[in-house]
């Protein structure tokens, strides 16, 4: 089992940062893949960036590609997005998921953060 707590979320002005963290529970934490996803109100969800269990593979939707950097600390059980220049179109909540490294569904899911992006 995995349970992730998000945190960080808030209001910034355009043009601001801001940090997410997600806490993963379990000494596993590293054999996980993880994500970071984000659903505005009447909006599907959508995926907005991914790292790979050991770190070095990542991946970023273009929408966010150049402002947004994921990144884990595996000794802390913790995954972060570093999100620079914001625009309100990112306003949404923010959730982090992870799936074992071997999987293809995302399995787990954290209660979600809220971003609002003030112009």
């Amino acid at each position: 089992q995995v349970q992730l707590v998000e945190s960080g979320g808030g209001l910034v002005e355009a043009g601001g940062s801001l940090r997410l963290s997600c806490a993963a529970s379990g000494r596993t934490f590293s054999s996980y893949a993880m994500g970071w996803f984000r659903q505005a109100p009447g909006k599907e969800r959508e995926l907005v960036a991914t790292i790979s269990w050991h770190g070095r593979s990542t991946y970023s939707t273009e929408s966010v590609k150049g402002r947004f950097t994921i990144s884990r600390d595996n000794a802390k059980n913790t995954v972060y997005l570093q999100m620079n220049s914001l625009k309100p179109e990112d306003t949404a909540v923010y959730y982090c998921a992870a799936k074992y490294f071997q999987k293809t569904l995302w399995e787990y899911w954290g209660q979600g953060t809220q971003v609002t992006v003030s112009s």
